[in-house]
């Protein structure tokens, strides 16, 4: 059975999507960027909220090293109302995250990526190859019992020019909330990435 989440190696699948600041992006957006972490996340789900500050530190960090976040909310706004499109546009005034926050109100880019949780993160090369794919850190939820940074530990790597020691984690998080399916349902074909 074909993996549902991308392999690593794969090519970053491009989309067109409206961000909270009004406009619409695609992947030639971020062209001049030597590394692209996309993540699929949401606005309420207890493990981004419980992990945003670290994501944002992260992205602050690399910022100056030419590395740009996406972040991409695929939940069902029917299923959870909170998660709708005016709710990231208050969420991103609120905490001016150093996000691009883009809405995958079809689910289609989630389905193309293959995101299981949120959240669940992707990093791509200056080609957009697929370099690390799944956790932020080990303990999203509560990062006070945080151990390890997945996600700094594979751009670190990556630009120092070594091989990511560890390409592949299981991202931790609440289930990506699919239109007309239980909040727990996942696509059978979706599987632990390790």
């Amino acid at each position: 059975m074909e993996k549902f989440t991308l392999e690593i190696g794969d090519k970053a699948p491009d989309f067109s999507l409206q961000a909270t600041d009004g406009k619409e992006y695609s992947l030639k957006n971020f062209d001049a960027s030597e590394v692209l972490v996309v993540f699929f996340t949401c606005n309420h789900c207890p493990f981004v909220t419980g992990s945003d500050e670290i994501t944002r530190k992260t992205a602050e960090r690399f910022k100056s090293k030419n590395v740009a976040f996406i972040a991409i909310n695929s939940n069902s706004s029917s299923a959870y109302p909170e998660d709708s499109f005016d709710h990231m546009v208050q969420r991103m005034k609120t905490n001016n995250f150093p996000w691009t926050y883009l809405y995958d109100q079809s689910q289609k880019v989630a389905r193309q990526y293959g995101a299981l949780r949120t959240p669940h993160f992707y990093v791509f090369d200056k080609k957009r190859h697929l370099i690390y794919t799944g956790r932020g850190v080990d303990s999203p939820r509560d990062t006070s019992k945080m151990k390890i940074n997945d996600l700094e530990r594979a751009l670190e790597e990556h630009l120092e020019g070594k091989p990511i020691s560890f390409p592949l984690t299981n991202p931790i998080g609440c289930n990506v909330k699919w239109e007309g399916k239980d909040k727990h349902w996942m696509p059978e074909e979706a599987c632990d990435l390790i």
